[in-house]
């Protein structure tokens, strides 16, 4: 209700010191409703129970890699086991992560939600529960097909004359060819230690198997870009992508590691009172008892809270009071920009933002297809009432727009009719995303209850080619045995 979301002001007249945050969650399954929980809980871990270097590491395994090192998994199926037994258990929860909100999921949800984090924890015994490297190994033959035999070759052409292209060229050629090889993407030890299935990678859907719905469980995640891009090419610290001879220096996984780090000892810092980080002034206004209360450290745990929606809300939040204008901020992924209409839009306050991130870095699409798809963001966009944010930096990696006030703006044609995108495909289906066959997955072993994770959507409706462009025949596709899902 209203009385959850006070107004800026009303706290800043109150003297509460605190500017309290909300930040909403809306994914398109349970499973990365789990791992968003797990990141997070491992980003707010107290500084004495997980070190700074130690937090790093296992962030950047747990999100990165296919394979965990014995240490990196007990660590998961902890976190799992505590977080399964605290879903169920809303009191708790409150008091143990009174950072986190699962209370407008439906109960059918966090049933499902519970299961993920049990099986996560080890509810079924031994690696062939979900045999990570050979689940690996068939997608990549299923995407590549007659040029497995040439993946080096496959994999060295889609580095350099893709992502080196569009602004990664400090990846190196090792390390993204055991990525693709492995599904290893940091190597932060000895190969010989990375050998336990990541679990947290594991999906559900429901297959057809002799004319019955299945659930099964496999991993249909990107076998295509890799996850270098997201903390591995950039830094404020420019010494780190500096070259010698034409090569980069450092790597991406190296780069990856110093802002992981920078950005969990911000949030650290940020977590402590002043005067736990050596806050002079602060320290001698708590020796001399003149510190006010409110003012001497309160912990950031308290300061946000992050409510997870449920999986079919988007095109619904707009009906309630709480959701209507109310949002100064929206971010969506490239694979979620079907879901960019006037319903959202609806949700963001006036002058709000838009942020989108484009498709830039994904290997199987082509310039002109990446264009064409920068070009439907803007029309969604225009006619979910936001207009292009002026001033802004031009990029080819994310769009930015603010909510407009003109109603002029809201005014669709036929193409923009009711928000919905149109299915044409712009961009060829990337098998790198898709679900593979039968053979990829694993049944589950007893009927997971009727829940979100073995409900995705349909692989229509889960790749670009719900916001790519009105004309399928100004879009033909190359010949590439490929298809889409981010």
């Amino acid at each position: 209700g209203e009385d959850e979301h006070p107004d800026p002001e009303i706290l800043r007249k109150e003297g509460t010191g605190i500017l309290k945050s909300w930040f909403y969650v809306l994914e398109n399954n349970l499973e990365a409703v789990a791992r968003h929980m797990l990141i997070f809980s491992l980003a707010l871990e107290e500084p004495e129970k997980m070190g700074l270097q130690e937090r790093s590491e296992t962030f950047m395994e747990v999100w990165g890699n296919a394979l965990l090192r014995p240490a990196v998994a007990a660590f998961v199926r902890a976190q799992a086991d505590l977080l399964a037994h605290l879903v169920p258990e809303p009191d708790r929860m409150a008091e143990q992560l009174p950072w986190l909100s699962l209370g407008a999921l439906k109960f059918r949800e966090r049933d499902a939600l519970e299961a993920v984090f049990r099986f996560w924890a080890g509810g079924e015994k031994g690696p062939e529960a979900f045999p990570m490297s050979r689940l690996w190994d068939l997608r990549l033959r299923h995407y590549l097909g007659s040029r497995y035999d040439a993946r080096h070759g496959v994999s060295d052409w889609d580095l350099r004359m893709k992502l080196h292209d569009r602004g990664a060229q400090v990846i190196h050629t090792h390390e993204f060819r055991r990525w693709r090889d492995t599904g290893v993407a940091f190597e932060l030890r000895d190969s010989s230690a990375y050998h336990v299935p990541n679990r947290t990678l594991a999906s559900g859907r429901l297959l057809s198997h002799r004319g019955e719905r299945v659930a099964a469980r496999g991993y249909w995640g990107d076998i295509a870009t890799g996850p270098f891009v997201a903390f591995g090419i950039e830094a404020d610290d420019k010494s780190l992508l500096r070259t010698s001879n034409g090569q980069p220096v450092k790597t991406a996984g190296e780069i990856t590691q110093h802002n992981v780090t920078e950005l969990f000892r911000e949030v650290a810092a940020w977590g402590r009172p002043r005067a736990a980080q050596g806050d002079p002034e602060e320290k001698q206004q708590r020796a001399s008892g003149t510190a006010e209360p409110e003012t001497s450290g309160a912990p950031a745990q308290e300061s946000f809270t992050i409510h997870f929606l449920p999986l079919d809300s988007a095109q619904a939040l707009h009906h309630k009071s709480c959701y209507k204008n109310r949002f100064q901020l929206l971010y969506v992924a490239c694979g979620m920009v079907h879901l960019l209409s006037p319903e959202l839009g609806a949700c963001a306050a006036p002058g709000g933002n838009l942020i989108v991130e484009l498709a830039r870095y994904l290997v199987d699409l082509r310039p002109e297809q990446l264009q064409r798809f920068s070009a439907r963001v803007g029309e969604l966009a225009q006619a979910a009432g936001f207009a292009p944010q002026t001033g802004a930096r031009p990029s080819e990696t994310f769009a930015r727009f603010c909510k407009s006030g003109d109603p002029a703006l809201r005014s669709t044609g036929p193409a923009l009719d009711s928000g919905a995108p149109p299915p044409e495909v712009l961009a060829p289906s990337l098998e790198a995303m898709s679900p593979p066959h039968g053979d990829l997955t694993q049944p589950l072993e007893s009927p997971a209850p009727p829940s979100a994770p073995l409900q995705l959507p349909s692989e229509s409706q889960c790749s670009l080619g719900e916001v790519l462009a009105p004309s399928q025949e100004a879009l033909a596709l190359p010949n590439s045995e490929s298809d889409s899902k981010t």
